[in-house]
């Protein structure tokens, strides 16, 4: 037997899958799920299936980036009806729910008048009896919340549907992006029919440190034969550089693009939003996977959006993290699933909740939860937080894409939680609309106009100066703003110079410089060290 020993080479792509689509934190709840199957794949899967020719041309269009257009060549068209097809015979269940969904909130629209909910109960629709519970607002305004832990122990939940996609990377900004692009085998592609939770992915990603025989890995994975001499060229006898780990007496920071941020200091580590970039020899300087810790204590995750919370990386880092820190649970509404029990189901440990102006101790420190508004198109979503870590050597805050529309909050904060010496702040202050994630789940339609008035945006100049004067703050960092070219494949999104984002940014920076406040748009990688106030 062989006992040549190996390790995962650090331009592995892998891909998490669910039905032939990339996995975003939608895609794991039965019910945002099974309206995704049936809103966005089915319908974009069927108009390219018909006119291949006409997404072919949309995705090479820069004014279409983000659109719904898949990014196959038309001689795909075949491949795409197949899945289409295998979408709606293996997939049936998941669609019946997601039009009981739909028929429910119609219901519920016509007959829900602001008397007793007790007489609808036995006219919900049959997939989701006992499922759900009715309920009106203080205004009489009819809803339902799902009794989510119930419907991930349902028939509706399929960890047989789960795969990783396992490629050599090689050209990072070649990625389709995946909210409209399914992700179809090739034969540059291993596929491994292995639910997420399994303890093999984490034997898989650990061979970036430590080797293992080939033979170890194959039977873990289960590896069928024929992908054998494919999975070889994953795998090198080169020792990576150790990884050296911080030893330093201040609060050290270091960027690794987006809204990823790690925070070391003597008796912790912190990783923010993992979004982690690949290592590409020829491209923009980056921190990768190899410039993380062997363990991280803590990683907190802000909001629910596949830019901040990435099972691509999160599977990957899975078996270093020894705890993670998610805002409270939403509730159970439509729009707003649980992320401690999206991270639970996909095998994630030491799940802890965190509330508005909550404070988890630590050695050397702590983690305030911070109100963060906004950003959601006025949604009632309640699992959104930002963070304050505060230590001996100094504090900042992790403010992700929070939208200052009451700056009255910040005031009130600073009088709990006093000055931050730095701040990291979004200003991705023209988003999409509503509709462009949210859109599969309203079940009424929506007016344009009210569509586009209601934006996943974050602060821009005003509402962020405004922030940085609450806290008094030394330093301010504008990130989470999407620039990284490995991030296009999740946000679709490129900036011109003369965008609102870059010109809002740019006053911030320079409003702050003004006023001797440290100020820079962060891109690429970026490290940073406060000794403290």
């Amino acid at each position: 037997m062989n006992s040549e020993k190996y390790y995962l080479k650090p331009n592995v792509l892998a891909e998490p899958l669910v039905g032939s689509w990339y996995a975003w934190p939608h895609l794991l709840p039965p019910a945002t799920y099974g309206l995704n199957v049936l809103e966005r794949h089915l319908s974009i899967m069927k108009s390219y299936v018909q006119a291949p020719m006409v997404h072919w041309a949309a995705v090479k269009n820069p004014a279409m980036l983000g659109g719904p257009f898949v990014n196959y060549p038309p001689n795909r068209a075949n491949d795409v009806k197949a899945l289409v097809e295998w979408t709606q015979r293996e997939q049936a269940e998941l669609i019946v729910l997601a039009k009981a969904i739909k028929e429910l909130d119609e219901m519920l629209r016509n007959e829900a008048k602001g008397f007793s909910l007790e007489p609808l109960y036995p006219r919900v629709p049959e997939p989701l009896r006992g499922y759900v519970e009715l309920l009106y607002d203080l205004n009489n305004n009819p809803s339902f919340r799902l009794i989510e832990r119930l419907l991930y122990s349902s028939k509706y939940y399929r960890t047989d549907y789960q795969e990783l996609s396992l490629r050599l990377m090689d050209d990072e900004q070649d990625r389709p992006f995946v909210l409209s692009t399914p992700n179809l085998a090739g034969p540059e592609t291993v596929r491994l029919k292995i639910p997420f939770m399994s303890p093999a992915i984490d034997e898989l990603f650990k061979m970036k440190r430590a080797p293992q025989t080939f033979g170890f890995i194959k039977e873990m994975l289960g590896l069928p034969d024929e992908h054998d001499e494919r999975f070889r060229t994953f795998l090198t006898t080169d020792v990576p550089a150790p990884y050296r780990r911080y030893e330093g007496n201040k609060l050290r920071t270091r960027y690794f693009g987006h809204a990823c941020i790690l925070v070391e200091a003597p008796g912790f580590s912190i990783l923010s939003d993992p979004v982690i970039a690949y290592d590409e020899h020829e491209g923009l300087p980056r921190y990768t996977y190899a410039d993380l810790p062997d363990e991280i204590d803590y990683v907190v995750i802000t909001h629910n959006h596949q830019d901040h919370i990435l099972l691509e990386s999160m599977l990957q880092l899975r078996h270093k993290v020894k705890n993670i820190i998610v805002p409270r649970n939403g509730g159970g509404y439509l729009a707003d699933p649980s992320l401690k029990l999206f991270l639970q189901k996909v095998g994630f440990k030491n799940v802890y909740e965190i509330d508005e102006m909550e404070t988890i101790e630590m050695d050397g420190g702590s983690i305030t939860g911070i109100p963060f508004l906004g950003e959601h198109s006025d949604l009632n979503i309640l699992t959104k937080m930002a963070y304050m870590v505060k230590t001996e050597q100094g504090s900042l805050m992790l403010a992700a894409d929070s939208c200052n529309v009451e700056p009255r909050v910040y005031e009130h904060v600073q009088a709990v939680v006093g000055n931050i010496d730095i701040l990291f702040l979004g200003m991705e202050c023209d988003g999409a609309p509503l509709s462009w994630l949210y859109g599969p789940l309203i079940t009424k339609p929506v007016d344009r106009k009210m569509d586009h008035s209601r934006r996943l945006s974050g602060s821009n100049y005003e509402r962020g100066i405004e922030i940085v004067k609450s806290f008094n703050c030394r330093e301010a960092y504008v990130y989470a703003m999407g620039m990284e070219p490995w991030l296009r494949y999740i946000m679709a999104k490129e900036y011109a110079p003369d965008s609102d984002p870059m010109i809002a940014s740019d006053k911030l920076i320079q409003d702050c410089r003004d006023h001797g406040i440290t100020a820079e748009r962060l891109f690429g990688e970026k490290e940073l060290a406060v000794s403290g106030a």
